[in-house]
């Protein structure tokens, strides 16, 4: 099943506020802010006004800066806010007005959150990725996508090969490679993609991971930086693709390889 125009259409709009949410979970959760704070600027802590909320038109009318103190607001935020409204769009785009839907745009919002919360604290909260391991292994009870048991099974492989490859890094090297909140990430995403999900998730990231860092070794090794790979955040950016596109990659993967899927 696959949504119509309308359905499409408003999907995005309420993915753009929901985008507007995920702003403030991505920046207060890591800090210990609570979620129920009415909206306030970072920088004078004033309250915003309800019109200055407003999905990306409010920073393209503010130009950017906070309407009380001036603080430049980053273009992070609306771009936030528009992989929102893609994000909940393409899911009822691809799946309609259904639990599938609500599923995978659910799940795509943990990633970015998560994705985001790596990249700026190297971190990846219990209170999102433990929650959001049981709510996809409930989801999984009524959503077709994925069964129950693929679910379960998903959750622990994802998680324990990650936590095996963790352990042998720390046994061999003497110092931690990775950290936990990666392998409980894979329990989230195994929960939501099943076993076959999860696997995928963990190659396709290892490979992400895995060209960037090469290209950052070569770049910090001429300008002397220093910089610790968020192994998160490519585990998300890969969670998503498997989430939207997985059977199409596992089928093209089987064929490039003379194998039938």
């Amino acid at each position: 099943m696959t949504g119509d125009a309308l359905s499409i259409g408003l999907a995005g709009v309420f993915g753009l506020l929901f985008g507007s949410f995920l702003n403030a979970v991505i920046y207060r959760v890591p800090l210990g802010i609570s979620l129920l704070r009415p909206s306030g600027c970072p920088g004078c802590e004033e309250s915003i006004a309800w019109h200055h909320n407003v999905p990306v038109l409010a920073w393209i009318a503010l130009r950017a800066r906070c309407a009380n103190c001036g603080t430049k607001i980053s273009l992070r935020y609306p771009l936030v806010e528009l992989a929102g409204g893609l994000l909940l769009a393409a899911s009822v785009a691809q799946w309609g007005l259904t639990v599938s839907a609500f599923s995978v745009g659910l799940f795509s919002y943990l990633m970015l959150v998560l994705a985001l919360i790596d990249v700026d604290h190297r971190i990846l909260p219990n209170v999102i990725t433990l929650p959001g391991a049981v709510i996809g292994l409930a989801l999984a009870f009524v959503d077709p996508r994925v069964a129950w048991l693929d679910s379960l099974i998903g959750g622990f492989l994802g998680g324990g090969l990650l936590y095996f490859v963790a352990w042998g890094y720390l046994k061999l090297r003497g110092r931690e490679g990775m950290g936990m909140g990666d392998v409980k990430m894979m329990l989230l995403v195994g929960s939501f993609l099943g076993w076959q999900g999860a696997l995928m998730t963990i190659f396709i990231g290892s490979l992400l991971g895995s060209v960037v860092g090469v290209a950052l070794i070569s770049l910090s090794s001429r300008k002397g930086w220093q910089y610790a790979l968020p192994f998160g955040t490519f585990l998300a950016a890969a969670g998503i693709l498997v989430a939207f596109r997985g059977t199409e990659i596992f089928q093209w993967y089987w064929a490039t390889f003379g194998v039938a899927p």
